[in-house]
């Protein structure tokens, strides 16, 4: 699978983790009802 990843590797707890916080922040204050993969782009290939 690591083969068709496009960025070369799966998320790990930082990635998500980080996205979270940027979610919760507010910055993104007009995000919502949204579903967000953070995948690296995996599931666009």
């Amino acid at each position: 699978m690591m083969v068709r990843h496009p960025i070369g590797r799966f998320a790990e707890v930082d990635d998500v983790a980080r996205t979270i916080a940027t979610l919760l922040s507010d910055d993104t204050s007009m995000v919502n009802g949204a579903v967000l993969a953070v995948d690296g782009g995996f599931l666009a290939v």
